[in-house]
Formats: structure tokens, C-alpha cells, sequence
């Protein structure tokens, strides 16, 4: 899938109010223009930026559906552009316009405390009191602010959109996802959404993913955390960090293989590794429970190591994209995503550790529903020398095969295995599981969701 940035309408200048963009700076928005989508003025248009000749938002999707691929859409639903310290008032800037171009909500470069929404009609859509910098910040308990966004996403979804991230989640209420996401699932049974808490605590991003409070998925931040700890240049754990994140069992999310793994976006720092931090993080990425994510240009270390304000959001370039291939980085990662890609139990399976500790890793994911069934053998070794791992723990016994090369390998009570540095090796055993402690531990672990 592809994720990709908002396609609302977003203003047309830059924004002369709020502080001044410092390096290390966030939340810094002077000067700054709406090219990343997130200051929506007019919900239901697409930006003039983005539509090709002959090739508007519906055709992006059929083409990528055409390769392959689904369309995840980033949605926003707690703010739209910034709305007050203007010097002298800016076009679109704090307003909304609905469908058919009317101006239903305008800030009119007032500080929230100054608004009147019970008196003023074009108020109504904000909050009387200040939430994100500047950004104009829409009111949760206003139901025609929820009529407007359900129609708008709505409106993208019918045009091809298979899933939504959405922004700034924990800026809205619980009750307000939940009307939320029954709107959208009462149109689209079973969309799935994934949201951004940026908060590093588990038991307080895992509230959305609870059934009563609109099952929504979150972008997994105390794992991201974790791989910064193991994989970057900073590294100070081995793999007994991951183990720490995963919550496998009795954790607070309502499913944590439904999380979406990252180890950094647009609003972070990209991560300072080396070309081997990389291939280990994709390695882990790939391989252990969740959905991962890859932002663009991680691929090659792109702007390994920046901030928004040093190149985190930089243009990435036709000669970038030429030269990908090549790169140590990308082969790596085209080699594990495409394992990933072929195989049910790294998708899917239920995770049961065998050692994470160091520099190795030692796992099983396992996999059977309707009929079909398969075990995987991960084995992972961040070091940078050849380590050979022997297991026997829940090792079941058959045919395997090497997940790479194919290769048919005959499993009794145990199994030695070399790992490159810095590399992964994962067997497969295809069939149904007959080893009762290993059935036992999967079984166990299986999510009641």
C-alpha cells in the first residue's frame, strides 16, 4: 500500500503569522506553506497542486490498484489551517468552504478566547481555546463539524481510498472516533484505520484501538522508540528492547499485530543509523508482529539523522529514485518486503519468542486460518560478525525451507543455523502445526479480537 499525504485544499500563501521556524523547531509556522496537506481550507476539493493532466485523485488510485496497490488516505478531523496572528488577515487562512465553494467557518484571525461561536454563525465550527499553534481547531461537539468530515472522507473514499491514517487522533475525544468511525464503517464495512498519538506510553495510545471507542489502530510510537534504541547510531539495548514493545500477550491494545511499525516519519527527526542499522531495522521491521512502515527515501538513508527544518520533508528527485536499486539499503529491504509479501505466517502469524537478547533474535510466527496454514522461523543478528544460533525450543519437525532460496530443509530435534551479520535467515514449514507445546503457545497467544 501506499500511504500518502492529505489531498484537501490547503491555502494558497504562505502563512505570515505564528513563530519563526528555528532548526530544531516544531510547531514553528512562519513562513511556511500548506504543501503537506494538514491545513485544510476546503475538505471536499483537491488541491490544485497535485492533479496531473489526466490524472486526477480517482485515476491515482485506479493506477495504483492497477500495480498492485492500495491507497491509504491521511485524513485530518481536529484542525484546519492556521487561523490568528496575522499581521493583516490572509485568504483561506482559518476559513472552510464546503462542497460547493461557500464559506461556512472563518476564524477571521481572531485568538480562539475572542471567538463567539454561539453568537457568530461562521464560529461555530472552532473551539474557543487554543490547541495546536495556531491551527484553527474544530469543535467535536458540534455535529455539523462531523456531518461536514464524514462527507468529505466519504467523498475520497468512493473515489478508490482502501484505508485512512488519521492525524493528530488524540487531539479529538474517544466518543467523537467512535460516531466517527461508525459513519464511515456503516458505509465501508470493515475499513481499516490506523491514527497518530504521538505519545511513546502504550496504555495511552492503545485506548483508540478499543472496540467502544472506534477500533481504531495506532502508529505503534513506543516501538519506534525501541528501534531507535537498538538500531541507530545512539544504540544502547540489543533485542531484549523489542521485546519490551511488542506486548504480545495481555497487553493493552485490543490486537497488537493490527499496530503500524515505524522508526520515523515526517514529524520527527529521521533516524540516524548506518547503512547496517537500516538493513537491521527493515530485518526486524519485516519479520515481527505489525504492519510495517517505511517513509520515503528511508530506503537509501535519506536525510538520515534531520529534522522538518533540515531536510526531513526534502524532495527525494528523480536521480534519487533512479539510483534506489543499487543501493545496500534498498536491496536489502526489497529482499525482506518481497519474503514478507509471499508469506501468510509474516503477515499474519502470532509471534512466540524464542530469545531476543543482544545482538540475535529468535522467533516463530505461526499461522493457520481457513485452511491454510504455515510456521515461520525467524533468526536475526544485528552484529557484525557470522553468529551460528542452534534451536530446539517448540522446533517442529519436517520439511522445512529456506525462505529465500527455496531450499528444502529436514528438521528433527534441532536446528543449526548460521546468520549473516548484520542479516536474516527465516524458514518455512508449510502445513499445519503438530507439536502440542508449540500449537499450546500459539493458541495462547492468539488475539481474542
Amino acid at each position: 500500500a501506499v500511504w500518502i499525504t492529505p489531498i484537501v485544499d490547503n491555502p494558497d500563501q504562505a502563512f505570515t503569522g505564528g513563530d519563526p521556524i528555528t532548526c530544531d523547531g516544531f510547531l514553528t509556522d512562519q513562513g511556511k506553506t500548506g504543501f503537506h496537506g494538514y491545513w485544510g481550507v476546503n475538505f471536499y476539493r483537491l488541491d490544485e497542486h497535485l492533479p496531473s493532466e489526466g490524472l486526477d485523485f480517482a485515476g491515482l488510485t485506479a493506477g495504483l490498484r492497477g500495480h498492485g496497490l492500495k491507497t491509504v488516505l491521511d485524513i485530518v478531523a481536529n484542525h484546519g489551517s492556521p487561523g490568528w496572528t496575522m499581521p493583516v488577515p490572509q485568504p483561506q487562512y482559518g476559513q472552510i468552504f464546503d462542497a460547493e465553494g461557500r464559506l461556512v467557518a472563518d476564524h477571521q484571525n481572531l485568538p480562539p478566547e475572542r471567538l463567539d461561536p454561539a453568537g457568530n454563525p461562521l464560529h461555530a465550527f472552532y473551539n474557543d481555546k487554543p490547541d495546536l499553534a495556531q491551527l484553527a481547531d474544530l469543535d467535536a461537539d458540534n455535529p455539523a463539524v462531523m456531518d461536514y468530515l464524514v462527507g468529505a472522507y466519504l467523498q475520497w473514499i468512493g473515489q478508490g481510498v482502501d484505508a485512512l491514517r488519521i492525524d493528530t487522533i488524540r487531539h479529538q475525544p474517544l466518543a467523537f472516533w467512535k460516531a466517527f468511525t461508525d459513519r464511515i464503517r456503516e458505509r465501508h464495512p470493515g475499513m481499516f484505520m490506523f491514527g497518530e498519538s504521538f505519545d511513546y506510553e502504550a496504555a495511552n495510545i492503545a485506548q483508540f484501538t478499543r472496540p467502544e471507542n472506534g477500533g481504531v489502530s495506532v502508529l505503534d510510537f513506543p516501538m519506534k522508540k525501541a528501534m531507535d534504541e537498538v538500531f541507530s547510531r545512539q544504540a544502547s539495548a540489543g533485542f531484549e528492547r523489542l521485546a519490551e514493545a511488542l506486548y504480545l500477550e495481555d497487553g493493552p491494545y485490543a490486537n497488537p499485530y493490527e499496530l503500524a511499525t515505524f522508526y520515523d516519519n515526517h514529524d520527527m527527526p529521521r533516524m540516524d543509523a548506518s547503512d547496517d542499522g537500516f538493513i537491521d531495522a527493515h530485518n526486524w521491521l519485516f519479520t515481527a508482529r505489525g504492519i510495517p512502515v517505511v517513509y520515503y527515501g528511508s530506503e537509501t538513508g535519506f536525510m538520515r539523522g534531520q529534522g522538518e527544518h533540515g531536510g526531513n520533508r526534502a524532495y527525494y528527485g528523480v536521480e534519487n529514485i533512479q539510483a534506489a536499486p543499487a543501493h545496500p539499503i534498498h536491496a536489502s529491504l526489497r529482499r525482506i518486503a518481497n519474503l514478507r509479501k509471499a508469506s501468510p505466517a509474516l503477515q499474519r502469524g502470532v509471534q512466540l519468542n524464542v530469545e531476543l537478547q543482544g545482538d540475535s533474535a529468535v522467533f516463530y510466527r505461526v499461522y493457520e486460518d481457513a485452511g491454510q496454514a504455515q510456521t515461520a522461523l525467524v533468526l536475526l543478528n544485528k552484529g557484525d560478525r557470522p553468529r551460528t544460533a542452534t534451536v530446539t525450543r517448540m522446533l517442529q519437525p519436517g520439511r522445512w525451507r529456506d525462505g529465500f532460496s527455496g531450499q528444502e530443509v529436514r528438521v528433527g530435534r534441532k536446528l543449526r543455523v548460521e546468520v549473516p551479520a548484520h542479516g536474516v535467515r527465516v524458514f518455512l514449514y508449510d502445513g499445519p502445526v503438530t507439536r502440542a507445546d508449540l500449537r499450546q503457545a500459539a493458541l495462547k497467544a492468539t488475539p481474542r479480537q
